[in-house]
């Protein structure tokens, strides 16, 4: 492989909201762990409805790969994945990069796994370069966040049919942003946009960190939402799989009807009222797995037609501004 004629241009895209001081001392701790490979860094903290001032004079220091570092204000609290997505188009509209970092400001993405994403991007040959997911080889929650994390990698397998293996810490090459800054889906999840894109991606093993400062704001109400959005992306194929499943249901049903109804009239082991009370059950189970199989099939078909949110086009509604917080020249 021949070795790269300039460093390459990397945009840290960083969603967060009061978490100034994490983010302040991860940029030092990033600009630290990636000075040794040729790279520059841009870093675009999308400021998520803070409550708190962003204070610039914390982001002052002596970086050595980081050039820039600008504050993308939005009007409002939209959640990160939303951040995320704004972010990524501001960046296709505005900055010229060769790649795009995503990471949490809190420091459970850590400094190291990001030069392990930036190693492996720089590998890659130049044209066909692949998004590089960081998939977790180590969690830091606790417990019974794990097995209600465990139940949903269930569901969204079972829904789905895609495992869950990784979240939003992730290196994309410029070029991808074309594609996922027009897809709706965008709008919902980041990395299972990613995945519905078509976009080719690996994944590598890399341990979660702990945060920096402060307390997460992730309650279990934002978890299931959060969730729920990763598996609306896929909203077709659950939508086919629940129809599927429920024609299933509805056709048991149906030889429940008529098993019972054979056995009531050629044999004579029926109990008297038994055949009458299980084709009563059997059918009210019948309608209800039509009813359930009628409301995903119009459901699908009006997704098909309609046009949602498109980042690229919408995504202006939300940005309050920008603040350049620090210019190496």
């Amino acid at each position: 492989m021949v070795p790269p004629t300039s460093p390459l241009r990397i945009v840290v895209l960083m969603p967060l909201r009061d978490d100034w001081a994490s983010a302040a001392q991860l940029i030092r701790l990033l600009d630290r762990a990636i000075c040794s490979h040729p790279c520059v860094l841009d870093v675009l903290l999308v400021d998520d409805g803070s409550l708190k001032v962003c204070d610039g004079a914390d982001f002052q220091s002596q970086f050595a790969v980081v050039r820039t570092i600008r504050v993308l204000r939005l009007s409002r609290n939209l959640g990160h994945q939303r951040a995320i997505a704004i972010g990524l188009v501001y960046i296709q509209q505005a900055i010229r990069c060769d790649a795009v970092l995503v990471m949490d400001a809190d420091g459970e993405d850590t400094p190291d796994g990001a030069l392990q994403l930036v190693r492996a991007f720089s590998e890659s040959h130049q044209g066909a370069r692949k998004a590089i997911f960081g998939e977790r080889s180590r969690r830091t929650e606790s417990l019974i966040f794990r097995l209600f994390y465990r139940l949903y990698t269930a569901m969204h397998l079972l829904l789905t049919g895609i495992r869950v293996r990784v979240g939003n810490f992730s290196i994309l090459p410029v070029e991808s942003l074309s594609t996922l800054v027009v897809m709706s889906e965008l709008w919902n999840h980041y990395a299972a946009a990613v995945y519905r894109s078509g976009i080719p991606f690996t994944t590598i093993p890399i341990p979660r960190g702990y945060r920096i400062a402060g307390q997460s704001r992730m309650d279990f109400v934002s978890l299931v939402a959060h969730g729920m959005s990763a598996i609306s992306v896929f909203g077709d194929v659950v939508a086919v799989r629940l129809l599927v499943g429920s024609l299933a249901g509805s056709l048991v049903a149906v030889l429940g009807i008529l098993a019972v109804a054979a056995i009531r009239i050629f044999t004579n082991r029926a109990i008297p009222g038994w055949a009458t009370y299980s084709v009563g059950t059997l059918t009210i189970i019948l309608i209800q797995f039509l009813t359930i199989a009628a409301s995903f099939t119009f459901t699908l078909l009006s997704n098909r037609i309609n046009l949602s949110f498109v980042p690229l086009r919408d995504y202006g509604l939300f940005v309050a501004g920008t603040q350049d917080i620090y210019h190496n020249a």
